[in-house]
């Protein structure tokens, strides 16, 4: 069995983003030599998602309202975490809701992605560099 590993810098600089990774993830499949396997990809910080979807700027746009209704940012008051001084209670709570990570099939070399599905890069605290591990396994 083979395996590969590597890992994915984001510098959103904005508080939060999505960034389509797709493409970064096939790079990491072809590299790897996998014909056959799996690949995880997952948010190493717990402020940030990797999840599955389309890429259209409406979803986009209907996630942030989304994730803005279930979790405010403000008042940064309201959030218990915020009381170690930091102002993120609702990132973690963003990054919980859109999941830490995704396992994609690797069939004849290529992802095995539906029709409109795309890998997501999600940030929910952004303005500093986060890493995504990508871990490929198979034949």
């Amino acid at each position: 069995m083979k395996s590969h590993r590597e890992e994915l810098w984001f510098h959103v600089k904005s508080r939060r983003g999505f960034v389509r990774i797709t493409e970064d993830v096939r790079r990491a499949v072809a590299k790897s030599g996998v014909r056959e396997g799996l690949v995880l990809v997952n948010a190493m910080h717990i402020t940030a998602s990797v999840f599955v979807n389309d890429d259209e700027p409406g979803l986009h746009e209907d996630y942030e309202r989304w994730l803005e209704e279930l979790a405010p940012h403000a008042p940064t008051t309201r959030w218990h975490h915020n009381r170690t001084g930091e102002d993120n209670g609702d990132a973690h709570l963003k990054r919980q809701i859109m999941g830490r990570e995704v396992v994609v099939a690797i069939t004849a070399g290529e992802l095995d992605l539906g029709p409109w599905e795309q890998i997501f890069y999600g940030e929910f605290d952004g303005r500093r560099r986060k890493r995504v591990l990508v871990k490929v396994i198979g034949e």
